[in-house]
């Protein structure tokens, strides 16, 4: 029985290679994609992920969610993704719409609706997790798990010890930590071992229309290069759903700093329990990345 979630995400070009794999990997059931300002704005990562389910043909409702931080200005990595959030590709014209109501509420309704909890994947900022915990915190008992793209045990690579989904909006992710749920979290310290391989890179023009489109993109990636390879942070989180013995985890009390001047948006890991403090997060921190390698060459194999 294919597991039935939700993708929050940023579309951006490892977001792309992300909602590949959510689509075609026969252990899930993608059902809704909600968006979320982060990559770039949220009108660009809207646009993007409708680009994207029409060159799939994929039927998944599409809702647009936060265009800013709960609290700040808003910030992008377009220096990383390109202007439009997916540069290197010329996607063809469409007629596809978003839903007319907004994240928040499409959210809300698959969860209520769903007979069993569902499973929440969020790869961009935590502006709508967070938003939906505030105003509807009905749905926090039909959230089976949250699974998320985020943070980091050590290092940044948005600030020096900020990674990038939860330095953009602290006090969601401050808020979504303590929220209770059961998280996982696929760090910088796995994602940054996520590395796929040039010779695969340069064989995805071969592999099918799918690898042709994200060879195009990759080519305009700027986390790696394609010569010494690339890194695919947000596809570590859809790795997880079907493959978690993949990944090393284990379960930390994680704490989101939102004040410091210097220090706003980072994940204060406390592996070796000094804090004294529960577990909140089941936190990956390494990866098998030939094991990762392989499943990703799979799925991709199934993308048309």
């Amino acid at each position: 029985m294919p597991l039935p979630f939700i993708l929050d995400t940023d579309p951006g070009i490892d977001d792309a290679a992300a909602i590949a794999a959510a689509l075609f990997a026969p252990e899930l059931d993608l059902q809704l994609i909600t968006t979320v300002a982060g990559n770039v704005s949220v009108e660009k990562t809207t646009r993007n992920a409708l680009q994207l389910l029409h060159f799939w043909q994929a039927d998944v409702p599409v809702a647009r969610g936060a265009s800013a931080p709960l609290l700040r200005p808003p910030r992008d990595a377009a220096y990383v993704h390109g202007e439009s959030g997916m540069e290197g590709y010329d996607f063809v014209e469409h007629q596809r719409t978003i839903l007319e109501k907004p994240a928040l509420l499409a959210m809300r309704d698959a969860l209520m609706q769903a007979p069993e909890p569902m499973t929440l994947v969020a790869i961009g900022p935590l502006t709508n997790i967070a938003l939906l915990l505030i105003q509807y915190p009905a749905c926090k008992t039909k959230i089976r798990r949250l699974v998320i793209m985020g943070g980091s045990a050590g290092r940044g690579n948005f600030t020096p010890t900020g990674e990038f989904n939860i330095a953009i909006d602290p006090e969601a992710a401050s808020k979504v930590f303590q929220s209770g749920l059961e998280i996982v979290m696929c760090g910088l310290d796995v994602t940054n071992k996520a590395v796929l391989a040039p010779e695969f890179l340069a064989a995805l023009p071969t592999l099918n229309r799918t690898g042709a489109m994200l060879h195009a993109l990759f080519s305009h990636y700027r986390s790696g290069s394609m010569a010494s390879g690339l890194r695919m942070h947000d596809l570590c989180a859809i790795a997880w759903l079907v493959r978690p013995q993949l990944f090393s985890v284990k379960p930390c009390f994680v704490a989101v700093e939102t004040q410091g001047q210097w220090t706003a948006g980072t994940t204060v890991v406390d592996i070796d329990g000094r804090y004294e403090q529960p577990a909140n997060v089941q936190v990956a921190l390494d990866l098998d990345v030939e094991g990762f390698r392989r499943w990703v060459a799979e799925v991709l194999a199934l993308a048309p």
